[in-house]
């Protein structure tokens, strides 16, 4: 019978690439898994790594393995997650994911929302837009904040994940206190901002495409002499007086002194914040009192920012 922490290994292993990652990653040594590899080989029959003095690879047999034990590992937590699902009391560790900006924002009321639960130990980690689902398909964390600008999360999540509705997060304009257009009577002119200094994240980014689609009506930005990593760094930029910028609302949570923050007329540019779990893990107790904790903060952040507001999916 194939043994359980090996195909956990030899996941891990597909997931990092290297011997020494997936050591780094588990907290083994590398001789330790390499060793367990090599075991699991012979339990199979088969040769699943392809070794050479400086690197190794999967084989295409190990490749078989993998989805095969990808199938097994989801089966082994979707039986544990039936069984403790009778249990009374949220226990263990819950391990989630969020792009920057969910993270800061969502983080006040997950831990306020969570602290009841005593047993229940959670971990909130920070990662780049767009890794979410995979994290979550690879077992890497129980739940992802993931952001969606163009609609299609929905359609095209895989059987094996569910895809839950959060939050619309709209785009708004953010100007310093002494802005012409910091006054609310004054209608906002995309043509006239469009010379202005424009502070935005690096090309490529989504909030920077964002930006973009929104002046594109008006025949695109004028080429963008100053990128910055973070839209905390943008939005303190701002304050200080040295541009404006259009970034989304939920960037505001952690509040912000010095700015002003106007709509942009017509139908925003807007972005779907979704959680993403795995169907198996879903009524672990554990997870189940995250995912409520989440629906919670959402609710939270949709009353204390205005544009901001719960999907209709949600809701």
């Amino acid at each position: 019978m194939l043994d359980l922490r090996r195909l956990v290994l030899l996941c891990e292993f597909a997931r990092k690439g290297s011997i020494a990652a997936t050591a780094a990653s588990l907290g083994y040594s590398a001789s330790a898994v390499s060793q367990q590899l090599a075991a699991l080989e012979r339990q199979t029959g088969s040769v699943l790594l392809d070794r050479t003095s400086r690197s190794a690879e999967l084989t295409d047999a190990g490749h078989r393995l993998v989805d095969h034990a990808q199938r097994i590992l989801a089966m082994v937590e979707s039986a544990e997650s039936d069984l403790s699902a009778h249990a009374a009391t949220p226990s263990g560790r819950v391990v989630v994911t969020a792009f920057p900006t969910a993270a800061v924002a969502f983080a006040p009321v997950l831990a306020r929302s969570l602290r009841r639960h005593t047993a229940l130990s959670l971990r909130l980690r920070q990662s780049r837009s767009g890794r979410g689902m995979w994290e979550v398909r690879s077992g890497e964390v129980d739940i992802a904040l993931v952001d969606d600008w163009y609609g299609g999360l929905s359609a095209r999540g895989p059987e094996t994940l569910r895809v839950l509705p959060l939050l619309v997060d709209p785009i708004v304009l953010v100007v310093p206190r002494r802005h012409r257009m910091a006054d609310p009577s004054v209608p906002i002119d995309l043509e006239a901002l469009r010379d202005e200094p424009w502070m935005a994240t690096p090309d490529g980014e989504p909030s920077r495409m964002a930006m973009e689609r929104l002046l594109s009506d008006v025949g695109g930005a004028h080429p963008v002499p100053w990128e910055f990593e973070g839209l905390g760094t943008i939005l303190s930029l701002v304050a200080k007086g040295i541009g404006i910028a259009a970034v989304p609302a939920l960037a505001l949570a952690a509040g912000v002194r010095g700015v002003t923050v106007r709509e942009f007329p017509g139908t925003p540019v807007t972005r779907e914040v979704r959680a993403v779990v795995r169907e198996s893990s879903v009524n672990r107790p554990s997870v189940a009192a995250t995912l409520r904790a989440l629906h919670v903060a959402a609710r939270y952040l949709a009353a204390d920012l205005a544009p901001v507001r719960i999907s209709a999916e949600q809701g």
